[in-house]
């Protein structure tokens, strides 16, 4: 379609426009423009997990999805791409669906049976508080004349009202006394979308190894009593001659008042060096009237959906956003994602499932804790 209106889709209908234009456009011609969700649902022994997401790319014209799960050291995937303007107003990929019920409190995910790997699920989330909007990502690479991140994220931590679960012939009812879920929702600029692009300058960095140290960590908490509540933590530590990137943020949330910010993050965790899997430790919180809050993490077992299996973080060609023709629909299997050579190819980068206590409420917590961790950190297991 040509002219200066994009075409009409049916958010269109609604009083939230705040651009002159339509929806079916974004107000820039950046190529890595993303509107993603990401969640997981997990059972808090940590005996099954669920993955799941979908990214929009509108200047790339192109929806893809990812879903599947993860029991113990072994996962199965389903990946699926579609030419967006097939379909402008539904972000459904072959058999996998997404569902918004209740608008910032419930949504429906869905992996419909296939003929790719033998997992499907059907279940209907729900936040135990609401929605939190984290602060703007805004990254440049090193010489400071290109933004590489430019985005905005907001996050829920809750409870799995109900559904099901297939895994290679076993199907498992879950609901909320036993399973959490987290989720986001972001868009903007970011990082890794499509093939890098061939005639940019060389990004200095590229010259060397950095130091990273990543945390992104939403977790439920619950009382003995089934009283709850829920945290956030982001941290990021990016660093190299010359450079120095860092970011702390997060809080404890609450269903019925404000929630309680932190303004300083100390990890003092462990990895194990074969393949950069979180081991345990503690992380001690500032908080913003000054004390210091522990909470003590530990893995449940050996669960952890890699998200490198839904094209995060990977090479040239087997990224988000790429085009791979009006529908594509494929998958993978890993019977031991904790091997070095596994690790090397999905990259260490997934939806680990913890056990935290709450020191100062006594508190029990699951969730997500999603790290990356390259360079020499000799105080966390990694002299190299």
């Amino acid at each position: 379609m040509g002219g200066s209106i994009g075409p009409l889709v049916a958010a269109d209908e609604y009083f939230n426009h705040q651009i002159v234009e339509t929806f079916a456009t974004v107000a820039q011609t950046d190529y890595s423009w993303t509107e993603k969700v990401c969640l997981m649902a997990a059972a808090k022994d940590g005996s099954l997990q669920i993955g799941f997401g979908f990214g929009k790319y509108i200047n790339r014209n192109v929806i893809d999805a990812y879903a599947g799960v993860a029991r113990g050291t072994e996962q199965w995937t389903v990946r699926a791409s579609r030419e967006l303007s097939t379909d402008p107003d539904s972000v459904d990929v072959g058999p996998i669906r997404y569902e918004i019920i209740e608008p910032l409190r419930r949504i429906r995910a869905v992996l419909e049976p296939n003929d790719v790997q033998p997992v499907a699920f059907d279940l209907i989330l729900e936040g135990v508080v609401p929605c939190v909007a984290e602060e703007r990502e805004d990254r440049r690479n090193i010489t400071g004349y290109r933004r590489t991140a430019d985005q905005i994220r907001y996050h829920q931590t809750g409870v799995v009202a109900s559904g099901w679960i297939e895994a290679d012939g076993e199907r498992i009812e879950v609901g909320p006394e036993d399973w959490v879920m987290t989720r986001d929702h972001s868009w903007g600029v970011r990082p890794g979308v499509g093939d890098d692009i061939a005639d940019l300058a060389p990004d200095p960095t590229e010259r060397y190894t950095p130091s990273i140290l990543a945390v992104w960590n939403p977790l439920y908490f619950e009382h003995p009593d089934g009283s709850n509540y829920a945290f956030h933590q982001y941290l990021l530590h990016y660093e190299g001659p010359g450079y120095l990137h860092k970011v702390a943020q997060g809080g404890f949330e609450y269903a019925d008042r404000p929630r309680d910010l932190i303004t300083g993050i100390e990890p003092k965790i462990t990895f194990d060096p074969r393949n950069r899997r979180f081991l345990g430790g503690a992380f001690h919180l500032a908080m913003s009237d000054g004390r210091i809050r522990v909470l003590e993490a530990e893995p449940v077992s050996d669960t952890g959906f890699h998200l490198g299996a839904g094209h995060y973080l990977r090479p040239n060609g087997e990224r988000g956003g790429s085009w791979k023709g009006s529908f594509h629909l494929d998958g993978s299997y890993y019977a031991d994602t904790s091997t070095p050579e596994a690790a090397e190819k999905l990259n260490q980068f997934r939806d680990c499932v913890i056990r935290v206590h709450d020191v100062e409420t006594g508190a029990t917590g699951w969730g997500n804790l999603q790290t990356w961790v390259a360079g020499t950190w000799p105080d966390m297991g990694l002299p190299e």
